[in-house]
């Protein structure tokens, strides 16, 4: 799979709400709410143009009987797909170019947090997308063709954002909590 980064595009917000809306139905009652992740959700970051979905369920070993309604929208089951307690779902266009993932955790996971403050913390700070955004273009330059490469030289970077957002995002409720 080649490595493409594109600009922030503002229609990523549109095919996000589309193809949720569409999950969810697929996935019925134990799913109860999308969410917009990864770098197409953050504004003016370039990304690469697949559109992250996290999906919060009720009980997650239900997702499985839900498979062939995924399957009809075009979706590839892949399971837990390396991470314990999800469920992961992608899609590739006609031509076979990728352009959705969808990660499905239970409401109780930590998962659901950590992509969240992620995004949040992005979102908040300008500063530090800048910089992501500059790491991942010197990257996909780097490493063209080989998405295993891209994906471990922002390792680093992602676990040290990490790290930042889950301190701000504490802090962040605790002043709203003191409100």
């Amino acid at each position: 799979m080649s490595v493409v980064v594109r600009q922030y595009d503002p229609s990523w917000g549109e095919e996000f709400c589309a193809a949720s809306a569409m999950v969810l139905d697929a996935l019925g009652t134990n799913a109860t709410v999308a969410h917009h992740i990864g770098s197409t959700a953050i504004p003016n970051i370039v990304a690469k143009p697949i559109i992250d979905m996290l999906i919060v369920v009720q009980d997650i070993n239900s997702v499985d009987a839900r498979n062939q309604a995924m399957e009809d929208l075009g979706y590839e089951v892949k399971g837990e797909y390396g991470i314990l307690k999800r469920r992961y779902f992608r899609k590739d266009s006609r031509n076979g170019t990728r352009i959705q993932h969808v990660h499905v955790y239970a409401c109780d996971s930590a998962q659901i947090e950590r992509h969240l403050a992620f995004r949040d913390f992005m979102i908040a700070h300008p500063n530090w997308a800048a910089r992501y955004s500059k790491l991942k273009l010197e990257l996909a330059d780097r490493h063209p063709h080989s998405m295993a490469d891209y994906i471990a030289g922002k390792d680093a970077f992602i676990k040290q954002i990490d790290e930042l957002a889950k301190v701000w995002r504490r802090e962040v409720i605790t002043k709203l909590s003191a409100v």
